[in-house]
């Protein structure tokens, strides 16, 4: 990456001709991110939730009163400039998969048939020993892994041609998969190459996904649970072939709110003794994570973010012995429209006993889909920025960010809005914001600096 003298991206390659949009996975989440782009692009809807679109930045000192519009700050590609395509087992177009998922208001819906008819699947790499509940009949077949990820990498060539598109993102929009902790294939680039070429079964159609995007220099974003951007053969490629990663998996619903409630509890030193987490979701999603093997892998993700929140080894009396349950069941009436339940036990002042109940009842791809768009265009940017390998500034969007190997990953979503926007003012060249504050009150430099 280039560096100016002072601070900043001495020059970020502009954001001309058509992006290419492409999600492993045309269901629920990927339709109502299409059909929400094109319902921007129409003028008749307003792209709230996304905070590329709507989302402002402080520049300067507070007393400056300056504030950018984000994409007037960095230079992102216009909604105008993407293109939209994806694979999926089954063969229906964005359309027609969009009624299926019932997630958007059918007048709308009808409105955008005609682009939406546009976009059909490709067909996908997929492996039931990997996602039980789904099977479908627009699928892949290769001499082995190896040859799979070719042909990906191949649609990836084709449909950039294809549609005339100067560069692409990729960004997991497919099932959860099976629980698959990395193991030797996973170590290295060689042994991956070689699992490959022997159909190692450890090796999965998101990995093959990755690995394809990757090796087409397409920056790749993992929207899911499942283990790809975080394997060390993955990072390895990334730094190979100059392309940034980010994941993992979408921060909506529940987790989003734990991201603001654990920080609130911990920085006010208030103790938690539990906190269970139960759903219930009826769509796609959620017969998938009706298998215990998918299911193991959302639990992950989700279980995480509290113990690195809290930090039990660093506040032993607060946080040492938190009884922390997570579930999700399958509720074919629900839908889309997921609701979240989270009772959490704390206790405060000489050891005294409070409740906190949440009860939110929230549309799981209606949240999904603004993330999609913004991690598209951010990952864009960093590829167009010269960025390459892990992009922590992103994790603000994901459940369980990565971060360089011997660092803990930052879950407070407070603080990770702070790097997000110090990591576009260090795009856009400028002062970066530590939030002191001591110059307003009469300090001097030298007492500033000690």
């Amino acid at each position: 990456m280039e560096m100016s003298s002072k601070t900043g991206v001495s020059k970020i390659a502009p954001a001309e001709g058509r992006l290419a949009v492409l999600t492993p996975g045309m269901g629920a989440v990927a339709t109502t991110f299409f059909a929400g782009v094109e319902a921007i692009r129409k003028g008749v809807a307003k792209p709230i939730g996304s905070y590329t679109q709507m989302g402002q930045i402080r520049l300067g000192k507070r007393t400056e009163n300056r504030h950018r519009a984000v994409g007037d700050l960095v230079p992102l590609a216009a909604l105008e400039q993407l293109v939209f395509g994806g694979w999926d087992v089954f063969p229906e177009n964005a359309y027609e998969s969009a009624r299926h998922a019932r997630v958007l208001d059918q007048a709308l819906l009808e409105s955008l048939k005609e682009p939406l008819s546009r976009i059909t699947p490709m067909p996908a790499v997929f492996d039931r020993e990997f996602v039980r509940r789904l099977d479908g009949p627009n699928r892949k077949r290769g001499r082995n892994k190896r040859d799979l990820a070719e042909q990906l990498r191949q649609d990836i060539r084709d449909f950039k041609l294809e549609h005339s598109c100067a560069r692409a993102v990729m960004v997991w929009c497919a099932s959860t998969e099976v629980y698959t902790p990395p193991g030797e294939v996973h170590r290295s680039l060689k042994a991956f190459e070689q699992g490959l070429l022997e159909n190692d079964p450890t090796i999965s159609p998101s990995q093959i996904y990755t690995y394809a995007a990757l090796r087409e220099r397409v920056p790749y974003a993992n929207g899911s649970p499942n283990v790809s951007v975080e394997m060390p053969c993955m990072q390895e490629l990334s730094r190979e072939m100059a392309t940034p990663i980010s994941g993992s998996d979408f921060k909506t619903g529940q987790t989003l709110l734990k991201t603001v409630i654990a920080p609130g509890l911990r920085n006010r030193q208030l103790g938690v003794a539990g906190w269970y987490s139960t759903n219930i979701l009826g769509n796609r999603d959620g017969e998938v994570l009706d298998d215990p093997g998918s299911f193991k892998s959302k639990e992950v993700s989700k279980s995480g973010v509290l113990g690195d929140i809290l930090s039990g080894d660093r506040y032993p009396d607060l946080y040492s012995d938190i009884h922390h349950v997570v579930r999700i069941n399958y509720y074919p009436p629900r839908g889309d429209n997921k609701e979240g339940w989270d009772n959490i036990d704390i206790f405060g002042w000489l050891g005294y006993p409070m409740q906190i109940k949440v009860n939110f009842l929230c549309r799981d791809s209606i949240l999904a889909a603004p993330i999609v768009l913004d991690l598209a265009l951010f990952m864009d940017l960093a590829g167009r920025a010269g960025m390459r390998g892990i992009q922590e500034w992103l994790s603000f969007y994901f459940k369980a960010p990565l971060a360089q190997p011997g660092l803990r990953p930052e879950h407070d979503l407070s603080v990770q809005l702070l790097k997000l926007e110090n990591t576009l003012r260090f795009f856009a060249r400028e002062e970066l914001i530590n939030h002191l504050g001591l110059t307003y009150y009469g300090v001097d430099e030298a007492a500033e600096v000690a």
